[in-house]
């Protein structure tokens, strides 16, 4: 089987609960942030717990942030060369420019949004500790279903982990600001659990490895070499056929029972932790099945779900005030910008631009 039909959902053998997030979030798009509060027009309204604003995208490279919080060069430096091409230079100027069209007014703003944000950060003594970052990312591992799902989202974002926990800060403080403002009731939590009732539990899970072969003598063979002490993660790698999840020691990680083709789940939802299975025949081959860890059902309750519950509709709460708290932040302080007011200026020094209103409407 090749790598294509096995990581694609419809023809996929083994399709993880963290792999289908991370496809229905490409269907959907993945949340973005640009600047606190605003999300691309395509973004979906609200996504599940209001976190859409919680993945912010790097749209520029990392020399283009370097040269907009440093961008005073000495005019004499302003000339030196950066590269040569043939004997001749490219300035430092030059690169500066370029760089501000590429993108220097977005990016400018953000860090003009950033400076905002820390300015209220000092006057409310608002701190971020690595435990806010680490639980931002605890809940987002929720969202997406797990840290692989995540990780996809990420990837499709053209992210790192490094780059979510350098952006993470941000919006820990926005929230942190804004919690404070926001009152939730029992009523809100009741009407919450009522309508999502369905959505708050969860179905049994099994967590499994599994290594995947052509053959019956194959899977054979290999049965053999476990039961006389071979490792099953080093056997995966050496001899499964899943692209997907060989390089993993044939983790699947966690799964429902319709997550899979119905041989595999009929054998693996017997098993008990530890356990190794026969040879699992499947229309894709022979699965050799080890189960890590067991998830029973949940079924909710409003007492069991009630702090999720809160901090889900405290997220969305924060999402809904963050754009007009940030606008009148902005309208509130005394900003100068480069990159934008000699625009500004140059619109009202246009032909026609200073006519006064009262004159126009005369001349009608």
């Amino acid at each position: 089987m090749d790598e294509k039909n096995l990581n694609e959902r419809e023809h996929q053998d083994i399709p993880t609960e963290a792999e289908e997030a991370a496809v229905d979030n490409t269907k959907q798009g993945i949340p973005v942030m640009d600047k606190v509060g605003e999300s691309p027009a395509d973004a979906p309204a609200q996504s599940k717990g209001g976190k859409g604003w919680m993945i912010a995208s790097i749209v520029l490279a990392a020399a283009l942030i370097i040269v907009l919080i440093y961008p005073q060069f000495q005019k004499a430096d302003g000339e030196a060369a950066v590269a040569t091409v043939n004997g001749q230079d490219i300035t430092k100027n030059e690169l500066y420019d370029k760089l501000v069209e590429a993108g220097g007014e977005s990016t400018l703003q953000s860090m003009i949004t950033e400076k905002l944000v820390d300015q209220e950060v000092e006057k409310a003594k608002v701190t971020v500790t690595d435990a806010d970052i680490n639980s931002e990312i605890e809940d987002l591992k929720k969202q997406f279903g797990g840290e692989e799902g995540l990780n996809s989202a990420l990837s499709q974002s053209g992210m790192t982990m490094d780059d979510l926990k350098k952006q993470l800060p941000l919006q820990v403080k926005v929230r942190k600001l804004l919690e404070p403002k926001i009152t939730i009731t029992d009523k809100d939590i009741q009407t919450y659990f009522n309508e999502n009732k369905a959505s708050l539990g969860s179905e049994e899970q099994v967590r499994a490895s599994h290594i995947l072969v052509k053959t019956k003598e194959e899977a054979d063979a290999i049965e053999k070499q476990l039961k006389a002490g071979g490792d099953f993660a080093a056997l995966a790698k050496e001899k499964s056929g899943d692209t997907g999840s060989k390089d993993k020691g044939g983790d699947l990680g966690f799964f429902k029972r319709s997550d899979m083709v119905a041989e595999f789940s009929n054998a693996a939802f017997k098993m008990k932790a530890g356990e190794i299975s026969e040879p699992v025949k499947s229309k894709y081959g022979y699965h050799i099945i080890k189960v890590t860890e067991h998830k029973d059902a949940v079924t909710p309750t409003l007492e069991n779900s009630k702090e999720e519950i809160r901090k889900t509709l405290i997220s969305q709460k924060v999402n809904e005030m963050s754009g007009t708290w940030m606008q009148e932040l902005t309208s509130g302080a005394k900003i100068t910008n480069t990159l934008t007011d000699a625009k500004k200026a140059e619109a009202s020094a246009a032909p026609g631009a200073s006519a006064k209103p009262e004159a126009s409407a005369a001349a009608q």
